[in-house]
C-alpha cells in the first residue's frame, strides 16, 4: 500500500537539492518526531550513501536499484518499498518520474 499523505507534520520549506536537479525532496517530521523526506528523482543513474537504515517507498513511477555489493538490479515500482542498510549506498536507476518517500532509521 502506498502512503498518500501525512497529516500533523512539519515541513522544510527550503527544498534539498541533489545531483544537478535531479533529486529534489522537503524534509518532513511527524508529531512523535519521527524524520522522513519526500520527493522526485528524474530520469539518471544515481548513487546514494546512507548513514542510518533506510526504507525507500515508491508512491508513483518505478526505479531500479542496486544494493552495495549486489550485482543484481531489481525493479521497484509504486506501492513498493526497498530497505536499505545503514552506512552503506545503492544505485537507483530511473527511466521516469519516481515519486517516493524515505523511511529513515
Amino acid at each position: 500500500m502506498t502512503t498518500e499523505k501525512f497529516d500533523g507534520v512539519s515541513v522544510s520549506t527550503k527544498a534539498n537539492v541533489y545531483f544537478d536537479g535531479k533529486c529534489v525532496s522537503h524534509s518532513i517530521t511527524l508529531a512523535d518526531g519521527t524524520k522522513k523526506s519526500v520527493g522526485v528523482i528524474l530520469p539518471a543513474t544515481l548513487t546514494f550513501n546512507t548513514g542510518v537504515p533506510e526504507i525507500m517507498e515508491c508512491t508513483a513511477g518505478s526505479c531500479e536499484y542496486k544494493l552495495a555489493g549486489s550485482s543484481e538490479w531489481v525493479k521497484s515500482s509504486a506501492g513498493e518499498q526497498f530497505n536499505v542498510p545503514g552506512n552503506s549506498s545503492f544505485e537507483i536507476r530511473v527511466g521516469e518520474a519516481y515519486h517516493y518517500i524515505c523511511h529513515f532509521g
